[in-house]
């Protein structure tokens, strides 16, 4: 049976245009469900360049203030009677919420005193972010905030199994998988450009070294230096380049310590697939990523990966076969995979094929219609009232 329009509610402190996994995939689910003839509203934090309405979707902007450490992030903040009015008099059939800052709370709130039903996400796993740096008193006091705030949910969906397994373990509740997807159309080797590589300072048999993400410490980006001296000293008779694509606070520490390094700034569209297409090999040194965009993005461009052996990286790349992989905390073991791709050219060649193919079976229609079974299914264990009791009398 088709399922009928929904009024659905995204609620996220981060969104379009701002360049991030997080923003990356809600702009796809709420496009993809207004696609597929749901009306969707974004209640997010209020850009200080505030963009026009999007045709089809009803921004809601808030007010917002910087995260501490994340320059053009923001916490947005706004009460839970002002949404609780607001839902009121235009009452959702289901919420998404997509961040748990206090904009997440409090349309929690709101949400559970107007009886609409909650599906939550679980993108950054600031616990463990807060564990890795040696802060575990913190570490458990965000789990236990999390966990507490989950599952006051119908759903908490997250993007790799073995994020699932670890919030189960953590004693998570009804914890489902919605793996995201990739624009294998936008992303395409087909986009590899000579110009592009010669604006990089490199030849046809030269090696471009892609990274992309957010450039913070918090990524693991001193594990790039010596994979690429290893790189260098493996290819002795090739230029070798690190490309790297994003912004972040470590942006002029890292320029001062790769000066032959080209740093391109944050990328979009299909200046950012053109970057992905005209690289050759893609590291990817993170140990926090949950969202695996990058991974994603990189093989349907057609590079050879390198990544961690976990979270999203774990689900999508096979080591050998369409990519490489690390234990994770395993430097050396990186820099070895890295290196043992580039023995030798038919290697190389496989690899990409595979990841390209892998790519292609990941789409974002795919996804959106997952995240749409889950909406559906959250509003009928909720009771919830609207287009759903009128089509499922």
């Amino acid at each position: 049976m088709k399922t009928p329009p929904l009024h659905i509610a995204l609620v996220s402190d981060t969104f379009a245009p701002e360049i991030n996994g997080v923003a990356n995939a809600l702009a796809h689910l709420s496009e993809g469900l207004r696609q597929r003839g749901h009306r969707v509203d974004i209640v997010r934090a209020r850009l200080p360049a505030d963009v026009a309405g999007q045709e089809g979707v009803d921004l809601s902007p808030v007010t917002g203030w910087p995260w501490s450490g994340f320059a053009g992030l923001r916490w947005s903040r706004v009460s839970m009677h002002k949404l609780w009015r607001r839902w009121r008099g235009q009452r959702p059939d289901v919420l998404y919420i997509a961040t748990q800052g206090p904009l997440g709370v409090n349309a929690l709130r709101a949400a559970r005193r107007l009886g609409i039903a909650v599906v939550s996400g679980f993108h950054t796993d600031f616990a463990q972010c807060a564990g890795r740096y040696g802060s575990g008193l913190l570490a458990r006091a965000l789990t236990c905030y999390l966990r507490g705030f989950h599952r006051r949910t119908a759903l908490t969906l997250v993007p790799s199994l073995s994020q699932r397994l670890e919030l189960q373990r953590r004693g998570f509740e009804r914890v489902e998988l919605l793996a995201h997807g990739v624009d294998a159309h936008l992303f395409n080797p087909a986009r590899r450009s000579r110009s592009l590589r010669e604006h990089w300072g490199l030849g046809p048999e030269d090696l471009a070294v892609l990274h992309v993400g957010r450039l913070a410490a918090q990524h693991n980006l001193d594990l790039l230096g010596p994979c690429l001296a290893a790189l260098q000293r493996a290819s002795p008779q090739r230029r070798l380049r690190l490309i790297v694509v994003g912004e972040g606070p470590q942006r002029d520490v890292l320029a001062q310590r790769w000066p032959d390094a080209v740093f391109c700034g944050g990328q979009r569209g299909e200046a950012l697939a053109e970057h992905y297409a005209s690289s050759d090999l893609c590291l990817f040194p993170s140990l926090i990523d949950t969202l695996g965009s990058v991974v994603l993005e990189a093989m349907a461009s057609g590079l050879v990966v390198v990544a961690f052996d976990q979270a999203a990286a774990a689900q999508h790349i096979r080591h050998g076969y369409n990519g490489a992989l690390a234990m994770p905390g395993d430097s050396a073991g990186f820099i070895e995979a890295a290196c043992w791709l580039f023995e030798d050219h038919e290697s190389v060649r496989r690899v990409r094929l595979n990841a390209r193919h892998h790519a292609l079976q990941q789409g974002w229609p795919g996804v959106v219609e997952r995240f749409e079974e889950y909406l559906v299914q959250a509003c009928l264990a909720h009771g919830a009232q609207g287009a759903l009791d009128r089509a499922y009398p």
